[in-house]
């Protein structure tokens, strides 16, 4: 399941996105309303998590008229406004549910199941085809062009995923550690994230001292370029 989460709350955003992924769903992000009517086009995701407060002169809710003028896509309002009228609003046109912050990840989750229940798609996890690559939350597997499964560790697949999530655009080191390791104290452990994707290389590159799709992105971090 593909699922795009917009806020600008670049710490929130991470969080949430953190725990969708380790949920075992693929992860879209955007930060304002263009982006994330530009992600939507590009991506069709099963779900959309919008925030109400968004800057750049398009609310969560001027989002969410645009984006039910093409689409029934199931919609899960984020916001700190908790008032009955703004619940009413977003509601009456056209989100599913709406979650008020601060959320807990076993709360959000919750939410997301049952939304995707009433889609008829949740269930198991599909394999999630990006360019070559076909990832498969399930068995915590790669293909590559076609190729023979290969099998990931499970931090090995967090870091593929978060890349793939982010497929062509660089993700900063500190990001990477942050998503792959969570709060155990390896935020910025350069050495590790670098060993991690030493260790994919070998698995998805046919040469890995010459990567095709896992790159370094000089003075930021790394990226999959598909």
């Amino acid at each position: 399941m593909k699922i795009l989460v917009v806020d600008d709350d670049l710490d929130l955003r991470g969080l949430t996105a953190y725990a969708l992924r380790q949920g075992g769903y693929f992860v879209v992000e955007a930060g304002d309303g263009a982006a994330a009517l530009a992600a939507f086009a590009n991506e069709s995701p099963d779900l959309v998590l919008l925030d109400v407060n968004l800057p750049g002169g398009m609310s969560g809710f001027d989002v969410l008229k645009k984006l039910r003028e093409k689409s029934d896509v199931r919609v899960l309002m984020l916001t700190v406004r908790a008032s009955e009228e703004d619940e009413v609003i977003g509601l009456d046109l056209g989100a599913d549910d709406y979650l008020a912050k601060p959320y807990s990840p076993k709360t959000l989750l919750a939410r997301v199941r049952a939304l995707l229940r009433r889609t008829g798609t949740e269930g198991g996890t599909p394999a999630l085809s990006v360019g070559p690559l076909v990832l498969d939350p399930e068995r915590l597997t790669v293909t590559v062009e076609g190729g023979p499964r290969v099998t990931l560790t499970k931090l090995e697949f967090r870091l593929l995923q978060l890349l793939a999530s982010n497929a062509g655009r660089p993700v900063a080191t500190e990001r990477v550690a942050s998503h792959v390791w969570g709060d155990r104290g390896v935020v910025g452990d350069k050495p590790l994230v670098k060993q991690l994707v030493h260790r994919l290389r070998q698995k998805v590159e046919k040469d890995p001292a010459a990567p095709r799709f896992v790159l370094t992105a000089s003075g930021v971090g790394y990226m999959l370029q598909v």
